[in-house]
């Protein structure tokens, strides 16, 4: 009974997609839809093999962007980083939709020193100074990453949606705090600030490890860099796309790696 219960979970695991295994980085709020005259709300940050399941390791707060309704900036409360997971608290002060997203933006570089192979990472102010001019086989890339999710208090806006003009951003049609189960929802992608047409978005229920299959939804940009998705029941939701060009902000760099993840909710009608 013992050995056949264990080749069937072996065989089971066979057919479970590889993508299933895959790391997805994600930010998810505690609740997304909030009224009162001054709600909190709780943020995890992890990257795991589940989806909303801190199983891997933490994402790091360094590079945290809250926006407020307004358009202001807003500070965590309470960070803090354990082995699987950040976590950090946001007072919902004003009435309307924040923006509460990690952004990095980095260049990479490899090369020969010494017969022995050389790494660095960080910014274009920073690299004259720390790469050596005379590198041998030097290579150089640059990475732009959002990862976000929207909050509302009460009644949303569109203020801290504004796109910021860099990398890979996601400007709803259909407001992210507005979504609900069996409805369409629309969004267009910007790449830079403008419509990026042909951009494949994955999207993927959360509650994975508790399914054999991601049962994820490709949607694909047209040719105005937008997408509709009907929402085939309620949860928490993560969308993902990515893509590279040569749009670089520094010579040496040959090519961008553009990468951009949204977790949304989605409620039942």
């Amino acid at each position: 009974m013992k050995r056949s219960l264990i080749l069937a979970v072996a065989i089971a695991s066979l057919a479970v997609p590889f993508t299933a295994a895959a790391h997805k980085a994600w930010l998810r709020p505690s609740q997304t839809v909030l009224a009162g005259t001054d709600p909190w709300i709780t943020v995890d940050a992890a990257v795991s093999n589940d989806l909303f399941y801190f199983n891997h390791v933490p994402i790091r707060l360094d590079n945290l962007v809250i926006t407020a309704p307004d358009g202001t900036a807003v500070q965590p409360q309470n960070p803090a980083t354990g082995k699987y997971r950040s976590v950090f608290d946001v007072q919902l002060a004003q009435q309307g939709t924040y923006r509460i997203a990690v952004v990095n933006s980095g260049l990479f570089a490899n090369w020969e020193e010494d017969g022995k192979p050389k790494r660095w990472r960080g910014t274009a102010a920073t690299f004259a100074a720390e790469v050596p001019k005379d590198a041998k086989d030097l290579r150089v890339s640059q990475s732009v990453g959002r990862n976000e999710t929207f909050v509302t208090n009460g009644s949303p806006n569109g203020t801290a949606l504004k796109p910021t003009g860099e990398g890979i951003e996601l400007l709803p049609l259909t407001h992210p705090n507005d979504l609900f189960a069996g409805e369409e929802a629309k969004f267009r992608v910007l790449v830079d600030g403008k419509p990026a047409a042909g951009l494949e978005f994955e999207i993927v229920r959360g509650e994975t490890r508790y399914r054999n299959a991601q049962d994820e939804i490709k949607a694909t940009t047209d040719a105005r860099g937008e997408f509709s998705v009907t929402w085939p029941a309620a949860g928490m939701y993560w969308l993902e796309a990515s893509t590279q060009d040569d749009k670089t902000s520094l010579p040496q760099a040959k090519q961008r790696r553009l990468s951009y993840v949204a977790t949304l909710e989605v409620l039942p009608q």
